[in-house]
């Protein structure tokens, strides 16, 4: 029987554990092959600079390109220990956890999606959407960080693409 509350997935990464963290850590990073835009919020509630590395208890408001204004992803970090782990809250319950780890001389970054809620409606819009979405955004960390060439939808008319 399938685990239908969680996913994995990998992919190799030619870079150092740094630039590759910092890719996930920093508003700079996160907007430069995932997001639009991007804001960590410090404990106290104050935005982070864009190099800045987000830490363990910011908040953090998130927006994709190809999606309008109201589509946006509000949570909590985690964790974030500066080197190779870095968690977050992503559309509560769920939480999302990636590791850096170094494999027979490869860099790879795992993913892993936890809590997916079972009812029917959000295995599909989780499980499945976020797994799919979750393998075009790593494909497109891999892209950016090997070769800068961004494999974003960035046009908010274009619907139904797997690239946004």
């Amino acid at each position: 029987m399938n685990d239908w509350t969680t996913f994995t997935k990998r992919i190799t990464v030619n870079a150092t554990f740094e630039v590759i963290y910092k890719a996930w850590a920093t508003k700079s990073g996160v907007e430069s092959w995932f997001l639009r835009s991007s804001d960590f919020l410090s404990s106290a509630n104050e935005p982070r600079q864009a190099d800045e590395f987000a830490e363990s208890g910011d908040g953090y408001l998130w927006k994709w390109f190809g999606w309008g204004e109201d589509a946006d992803q509000r949570g909590t970090i985690i964790e974030a220990n500066g080197i190779d782990r870095f968690k977050f809250t992503f559309h509560d319950p769920m939480v999302v956890s990636v590791r850096l780890l170094k494999e027979h001389g490869t860099h790879v970054v795992e993913l892993t999606q936890t809590n997916i809620p079972i009812e029917e409606d959000t295995r599909k819009n989780y499980f499945i959407g976020c797994g799919e979405g979750w393998t075009f955004y790593l494909a497109n960390l891999k892209s950016i960080l090997e070769g800068g060439i961004d494999l974003r939808n960035k046009d908010v008319n274009i619907k139904n693409v797997v690239n946004s």
